[in-house]
């Protein structure tokens, strides 16, 4: 039985905040009397995307449990090599990761589009993937793991801002068996739907929880709620399940 953290959405900034509300989330992880298998961190870790934001992030995902991250929207691909990944050299690419775990492959791809908010997947980002899952025997459950959602999620402000076009995605999520599911952040919220005939699961919020419209009027999101995590659970029998819950 293979179980996967899933957090997002940190938004280090300067305020003490969000890294109180981070901190929370890993000390309850590390509490668990079973370890999970990874934690998995799925994009926008800073809010600002300044050096100084990762190295605070980098020191909150300090871990003996493999930690899998990768950018979001609000992230910016330089700071975030030279402060979270110690990459003295930056550099603008797109930052893509394949993680071994417990039997199983992550493939954490950046759907960031730099200076804006909008999801996307650079042609070298969908040729990583292609080759990538095209190296991964069939037997072997692989999930792939990006920020931005790539379905409507019924919110008028967050759905313009997912990944397009996700036929691209879609194409190889289907050409390959070996997928799990989808796993992404960027909607603050607790989620789960399908894409492309797989799981897709999106983790809740760390620094907030996002009002959905038959929730009332009010700012886009609130600081009220409890961070929280999701827990993937993949079981010998091919299931997957995923539990949430709220850090108090």
């Amino acid at each position: 039985m293979l179980v996967i953290a899933h957090l997002s959405d940190t938004h280090i900034d300067h305020h003490p905040r969000s890294a109180e509300r981070t901190a929370r989330v890993m000390d309850h992880l590390h509490a668990l009397p079973r370890p999970v298998d990874a934690i998995l961190i799925t994009g926008d870790i800073a809010d600002h995307g300044e050096v100084a934001e990762y190295e605070t992030a980098a020191k909150l995902f300090d871990s003996p449990l493999p930690v899998m991250i990768c950018p979001g929207n609000h992230d910016v691909r330089d700071a975030y090599r030279k402060g979270l990944l110690g990459d003295g050299g930056g550099g603008t690419g797109p930052i893509n990761t394949r993680y071994d775990v417990a039997g199983a492959v992550f493939l954490l791809a950046d759907s960031s589009v730099p200076g804006q908010d909008d999801g996307h997947l650079d042609d070298e980002t969908v040729t990583w993937l292609a080759d990538e899952l095209g190296s991964v025997p069939a037997d072997t459950p692989t999930f792939i793991a990006f920020h931005h959602p790539p379905v409507v999620l019924h919110h008028p402000v967050i759905d313009p801002m997912r990944l397009l076009p996700a036929d691209p995605l879609a194409d190889l999520v289907t050409a390959h068996p070996q997928v799990v599911a989808v796993l992404t952040g960027h909607f603050h919220t607790a989620a789960a739907s399908t894409f492309a005939g797989r799981p897709l699961r999106i983790a809740p919020g760390v620094v907030s929880t996002l009002r959905m419209p038959w929730e009332g009027q009010g700012p886009l999101t609130t600081q009220t709620q409890p961070p929280g995590v999701a827990f993937h659970v993949y079981d010998d029998t091919g299931l997957l399940t995923t539990h949430y819950r709220v850090v108090v």
